[in-house]
């Protein structure tokens, strides 16, 4: 049993993982951008900022892209935007490993592209073309890659929770050491589906890291109004599992806890429970005027906005110039019109396609043409 499961209850919840002493030589921790896949010591040096830099800022202009597509009625249906929160999903990703497994709720643009799915197959997808991310089929809520490993995009609140156990089992029955990285809202902590998945996982010991990304209003009831439990985390109590609270606006500290947690999986310590505190600048979708709270709330957020704070420490360092940041701008930007274009480009799925990918059975007896 790791040492962490053996410390006295009155330990202080935030030193749980800095007990647990990597082995022997440097750390180091592996971050992929597509294709690009290298190994980068835990230092958090230029390369890593760069990396952090271009990936939020990708994420944050896809997003700005496809809020301002939405009121043009390109993109329909339902879409919850990331912008805000992007230092969660770039945190993550230079902690764990490109085989690893990641699912999450709707809100799953800025983790997707983030996981290596690109910007072409996910704006595609919102458009609703064939060569979306899941063939036009999902829509904003549903995105999904069998080879990237990221099982979705999920609209049932909370329902992504079991699937994560069932994935880090899977793992675990097949004896690999991958992790899975399973996401939720603040919402969704009020789901029993967590307390069964919770009691399961800390039970047989999964390589499972559920991560609440708390942005305080669920769909637009602050957790003030609906938990007496405010730091979430500590619903890890309940089941012996360790868990921790996590600044959401710095992708430093997400990396850190990711990394401790990804760790602890790998070396069949069992579960842990992450509340990474964060904000979204928009609404719930794109439908919600966001009237529950007040600018002087949302200015405050974006005081600590995580693009602005890599950025300051890039210059601080003098780890690029204007011109080399200038052009990471023009990239990113280039990429987000790219996606348009592809998309606008794209076909629209074939009548032939509609029940496709349904059922596993090719001739399943009840689809009738």
């Amino acid at each position: 049993m790791p040492a962490d499961r053996n410390l006295n209850r009155n330990t202080p919840r935030h030193s749980l993982f800095d007990l647990h002493v990597l082995k022997g030589g440097l750390p180091v921790f592996l971050y992929f951008r597509g294709n690009f896949f290298k190994r980068v010591p835990t230092t958090f040096g230029k390369e890593t900022y760069l990396y952090w830099y271009e990936i939020m800022l990708l994420l944050r202009r896809f997003e700005e892209k496809a809020g301002q597509l939405y009121g043009m009625q390109k993109i329909r249906g339902f879409c919850h935007l990331y912008i805000g929160q992007e230092a969660v999903a770039a945190g993550c990703m230079t902690a764990i490993r490109e085989d690893d497994n990641i699912l999450t709720a709707y809100r799953d643009h800025g983790l997707a592209i983030a996981k290596g799915i690109s910007a072409d197959a996910c704006m595609a997808e919102l458009y609703g073309k064939a060569t979306g991310c899941t063939k036009g089929k999902g829509g904003s809520m549903h995105f999904f890659s069998k080879e990237k490993r990221f099982f979705g995009g999920h609209g049932i609140v909370g329902g992504q929770i079991g699937l994560g156990a069932g994935i880090a089992f899977s793992e675990q029955y097949l004896g690999t050491d991958r992790v899975t990285l399973c996401f939720f809202g603040d919402g969704a902590s009020r789901q029993g589906i967590l307390h069964e998945a919770f009691n399961m996982a800390v039970l047989w010991q999964l390589p499972v890291i559920f991560i609440c990304e708390n942005n305080h209003y669920a769909m637009g009831t602050s957790v003030e109004r609906t938990s007496k439990v405010l730091d979430i985390y500590r619903i890890a109590d309940a089941y012996d599992m360790p868990g921790d609270t996590v600044d959401g606006m710095n992708p430093e500290a997400v990396h850190t806890a990711i990394e401790r947690a990804a760790r602890r999986a790998r070396e069949k310590g069992g579960p842990t429970f992450l509340e990474i505190k964060t904000y979204r600048y928009r609404g719930h979708s794109m439908s919600d005027p966001a009237k529950y709270r007040t600018k002087e709330e949302l200015e405050e957020y974006k005081e600590k906005d995580p693009i602005n704070q890599a950025l300051k420490v890039i210059q601080d360092n003098k780890w690029a110039t204007d011109a080399e940041i200038e052009a990471i701008n023009e990239k990113v930007r280039q990429e987000v019109e790219q996606s348009v274009k592809f998309a606008e480009e794209s076909p629209w799925p074939d009548d032939s396609e509609v029940y496709k990918d349904i059922y596993v059975e090719d001739d399943y007896p009840y689809i009738r043409d």
